[in-house]
């Protein structure tokens, strides 16, 4: 040892040696007071940070306690490979050795990812771009890829790590990957059933064995949280019909030893099915006990349903929230009979503390603005907890149509005894729909239609739309803008303007045109959380123009001249229960609305209702009914103008017809429409064969039924058009769409088809 300075030193490579080597180094110096500190070695870290983590500073004591302390510390910032002490005189030298930083993550053979999404993977465990580097991190990388690639049931994909180090102290990491066979689920067993066939069992599950639409469905690769899920199922379906000690014993999963197949396994106890012999009512019910079992959905005498019971707590603890308990415990306590296979059910009822609203917290919507969400929330901060309007505000939230998920629960505020905070988490969802439509037919030939719809325009909640149809015989240019808070009381506003024209079918003797052009504005007035009364009035100008007119049209010109004016006044009421606009299974639309001519050279009164309802059998199949009637007459004396026609056939009234085609004609042979109308349709929806349960991809059968009137005629169910037929609908990324063939049934020798049309953007 040199006799002007002491030196140790101190190597390492991870936190655990160095604390190892410090502990049974051999050098070791005698405390000294430190005069300076130096630090050797840096490239980036910044020296503040070498600084702020030693245990001393220049004046202090050093030891060899503080020393190890010391390294530790160093080590544990994740910074270095490398650290040692030296002591020069009283002079502490740290020097250290940067692990390098990552300046590249790149993938090859990556095919089942996007690489992006596999960078945002490897970033939540630390390697990214600009981050240190080390060995480890590497290791935890290449694990967190085949985790990623399990996911996808690809067990056999393989993943080789390349570190290149570059200038500046930097790396290029390079993971090459090896994807492999995605394993596919081969065999599903159910064991110990005896009530319920196996096959039965295994219809209840989205995991299954494959069919040829698997490829879309990905049905047969097998994910924990899909089987979960399916589980839960089986599990619910022996629950809901008696069998209240129903059990899954056991699930095996084994994968083939070349990593290709997998079988699955589950082992069931079914126990005994319980019939329900009766309910009463235990505990606080806030003396009122009889409007509580009016919420009672349990059914003495019919077998115990899982459901039923999850629903009456709920009920219950939902009307104690009517009342600001928002804390309300209800248990439901079976008292079961095995010998008799009875079970009966205590509801233990436990009101706790009475609450109000601190705050509302939103979470989620990065696009859609605060007070868009905000405006619909019946709940309000500082208020009494009421669960009906919270339950409301949930659902008023979702039906805007802006968000796939909208959740809300209930936070307790810390320090209080009455307070909580509504925390409402929202996942955005694109709100642009581009609709496209097309047809064909020997007379017209190929007709396009366009549409975009933007229905939270910059995130304002505002809505608007452009439809084009660029038919050779019918054109229409509309622009439609929505406000749905043009108060702040609710009232809705809407402005449309617009064109149209329309041409007469080829071969058919005539060559006209018939253009619309105008504007109107409407307002919608909400009289309840699901009425909305809707009122407005328009401007519009008619142009009629060509050779061979119609007769219809040849006696307006005469009456009115070619060009005219009206000015219709609107009203309307709809009230939507459906539980989803875009794939419903139950509830019920209605709208009402009606047209008055009040002024110009075209008097007129028009009116139209349409009722939907939807019928779920069971989780797979849905009836959808739908009817629509139209009336209407001219008023002063004057025939009602052929310009405010209805029109039927085609997709959206009765498919198999040509669209516009149904109705009164012409002496020569053109559909000129009709101020009455009527439309039925009747649809029972399934699962698509091979797609699993999947909602998104489903298929139909239909019969339709319709036709159009003259102002004169009588509504005769005789002269009906009716088919019937097949289809398929998608919720595609363009807008849900619609495929149909259908078989006219009740048509005459003059009636125009069309077997096949599918549209984009439509219902029925």
């Amino acid at each position: 040892m040199h006799k002007n300075f002491n030196r140790f030193k101190l190597r390492t490579v991870s936190t655990l040696v160095a604390s190892f080597l410090i502990a049974q180094a051999a050098w070791a110096v005698d405390p000294f007071t430190v005069r300076d500190i130096r630090v050797e070695g840096l490239q980036r870290v910044e020296p503040g940070t070498i600084f702020a983590s030693l245990p001393f500073r220049v004046g202090e004591t050093y030891d060899d306690e503080k020393g190890a302390s010391a390294i530790r510390a160093l080590f544990g910032l994740g910074l270095f490979k490398d650290v040692r002490l030296e002591v020069s005189g009283n002079v502490l030298v740290v020097i250290v050795e940067e692990r390098p930083t990552v300046a590249e993550v790149d993938f090859v053979g990556a095919k089942e990812f996007d690489k992006d999404v596999l960078k945002k993977a490897l970033r939540e465990i630390g390697l990214t771009e600009g981050r240190p580097f080390d060995k480890a991190l590497a290791d935890r990388a290449e694990q967190e890829l085949k985790r990623q690639y399990i996911n996808r049931s690809l067990y056999g994909a393989e993943v080789v790590t390349t570190v290149t180090p570059i200038d500046r102290n930097r790396v290029n990491v390079n993971f090459s990957v090896t994807e492999g066979d995605v394993a596919k689920i081969k065999e599903i067993r159910i064991v110990g059933n005896k009530v319920f066939s196996e096959s039965a069992l295994r219809g209840l599950f989205d995991l299954n064995t494959g069919g040829w639409l698997s490829w879309y469905t990905k049905s047969d690769r097998y994910s924990r949280t899909k089987l979960n899920a399916d589980i839960e199922t089986l599990r619910s379906y022996y629950l809901n019909r008696g069998y209240l000690e129903f059990k899954i014993d056991s699930t095996q999963v084994a994968i083939s030893p070349n990593k290709q197949d997998i079988s699955v396994v589950i082992n069931i106890t079914e126990g005994e099915r319980f019939i329900v012999s009766g309910v009463k009512l235990d505990g606080n019910y806030l003396g009122r006990d009889e409007e509580f079992k009016s919420l009672v959905t349990i059914k003495p005498g019919e077998a115990y349903n899982a459901d039923q019971v999850a629903q009456t707590i709920k009920s219950f603890t939902e009307y104690y929230g009517t009342f600001g308990f928002a804390f309300a415990k209800v248990e439901s306590k079976p008292e079961i009979d095995r010998v008799n296979n009875r079970v009966a059910f205590v509801l233990q009822g436990d009101p706790s503390r009475r609450a109000y609203v601190r705050r509302i917290n939103i979470s989620g919507n990065n696009r859609t603005r605060d007070e868009v969400v905000r405006r619909e929330f019946r709940q309000f901060e500082s208020s009494w907890y009421d669960g009906d309007k919270i339950k409301l505000s949930r659902d008023r939230v979702d039906r805007l149509g802006y968000f796939t998920e909208v959740n809300i629960d209930t936070q307790d505020v810390p320090g209080t005894q009455d307070q909580v905070d509504l925390n409402l988490a929202v996942v955005e969802k694109p709100t642009g729909n581009l609709q496209l439509g097309a047809g064909y037919s020997s007379n017209d030939k190929l007709s396009l239609t366009f549409g975009f719809k933007q229905e939270n325009a910059f995130g304002t909640g505002n809505y608007l739309g452009i439809e084009v149809n660029t038919g050779k015989f019918n054109r229409q240019f509309v622009v439609s803008t929505v406000d749905p808070y043009f108060t702040a009381d609710g009232i809705s506003r809407t402005l449309d303007v617009y064109t149209r024209t329309a041409r007469p079918y080829d071969g058919q003797g005539g060559d006209y045109a018939l253009k619309t052009t105008g504007t109107s504005i409407r307002f919608g007035v909400p009289f309840s959380e699901l009425d909305t009364v809707y009122f407005g009035a328009g401007i519009e100008q008619i142009d009629i123009s060509g050779i061979n007119l119609p007769t219809v049209y040849q006696t307006y010109i005469r009456t009115f001249g070619a060009k005219s004016n009206s000015l219709p006044l609107t009203i309307g009421w709809a009230r939507d229960e459906r539980d989803s606009a875009l794939v419903p299974t139950t509830g019920r639309f209605q709208r009402v609305y009606g047209d008055w001519g009040i002024a110009g050279d075209a008097r007129f009164l028009r009116s139209n209702y349409q009722a939907q309802q939807y019928i779920p059998i069971n989780k797979q199949f849905t009836i959808a009914l739908n009817g629509e009637v139209g009336w209407g007459k001219g008023l002063n004396g004057q025939p009602f103008p052929v310009f405010k026609n209805s029109y039927s056939g085609g997709l959206g009234s009765v498919r198999g017809f040509e669209p516009g085609s149904l109705g009164p004609r012409d002496a020569q042979g053109l559909s000129v429409g009709g101020p009455k109308k009527i439309t039925l349709n009747a649809e029972i929806i399934a699962p698509f064969p091979g797609a699993g349960n999947d909602r998104t991809l489903r298929m139909f059968g239909f019969v339709d039924a319709g036709n159009v009137f003259g102002e004169k005629d009588k509504y005769n169910f005789g002269d009906l058009r009716s088919s019937v037929g097949v289809g398929v609908s998608w919720i595609s990324p363009l807008g849900p769409l619609r495929l149909a063939i259908a078989n006219p049934l009740s048509k005459k020798p003059t009636d125009r088809l069309q077997r096949f049309q599918f549209q984009i953007g439509t219902s029925f």
